[in-house]
């Protein structure tokens, strides 16, 4: 059975040596100097990785994020990142890894993929797609919550999942994979397609997704 957080790390990984520091990613305004900057502090540095979360600490995680590179270099922060997280760090255990790291790689991964001009989709294992379907279904509730219709999620095998109620309810159907991107806000990237009535159609292209 492939461990799916630690195979992402790696291409990840291999992605951002491949790249640089000044490539573009899907997260606002950064590029994988700050990315990889990100992955490290979130799984190394508590207090740093505690703005990730909570705005007013924004500013000490962006801080610390600025020495990292300083210190470490574009190079070495991603040596660090390959390594996986410190000794002391429940995510060395695999089953932490796996609940904790599956999903972020792979959004990440697909942020630095999808933001470069000759991108195309991977093609998944089915039982990564399998995995992603069922980490939509637990965490959709919370990354669509304010959106002000319904939610209904669906997969080209035709399994459904309801993640918001209410109505009138929009359907978002893809591949898993893409219905995660969407949710954690990737919307222009995502190939999810997104029916219903045109107020629950609008009302899902307008909601704050994520965390």
């Amino acid at each position: 059975m492939t461990d799916h957080a630690r195979a992402e790390r790696r291409a990840l990984a291999d992605l951002l040596d491949a790249l640089g520091p000044d490539a573009p990613t899907l997260c606002a305004d950064w590029s994988t100097s700050d990315l990889a900057a990100h992955l490290v502090i979130r799984e190394s540095d508590p207090l740093g990785a505690a703005g990730i979360l909570l705005p007013p600490l924004a500013g000490k995680t962006k801080e610390r994020m600025a020495g990292l590179v300083g210190r470490l270099g574009y190079t070495g922060l991603v040596d660090r990142f390959r390594q996986g997280p410190p000794s002391w760090s429940p995510a060395r255990l695999p089953v932490v890894d796996r609940a904790a790291n599956t999903v972020e790689f792979f959004v990440h991964h697909e942020d630095v993929r999808r933001a470069q001009p000759e991108w195309t989709p991977r093609e998944l294992p089915g039982d990564f797609e399998d995995l992603l379907w069922r980490r939509v279904g637990s965490a959709g509730r919370m990354l669509f919550r304010r959106s002000a219709a319904g939610v209904l999620v669906a997969r080209p095998d035709g399994a459904t999942a309801r993640v918001r109620n209410g109505e009138p309810t929009a359907v978002l159907s893809g591949l898993p994979s893409e219905i995660t991107l969407y949710m954690f806000g990737r919307r222009g990237a995502s190939r999810a397609e997104v029916g219903g009535p045109p107020a629950a159609v609008q009302a899902l292209a307008h909601a704050p997704l994520g965390v």
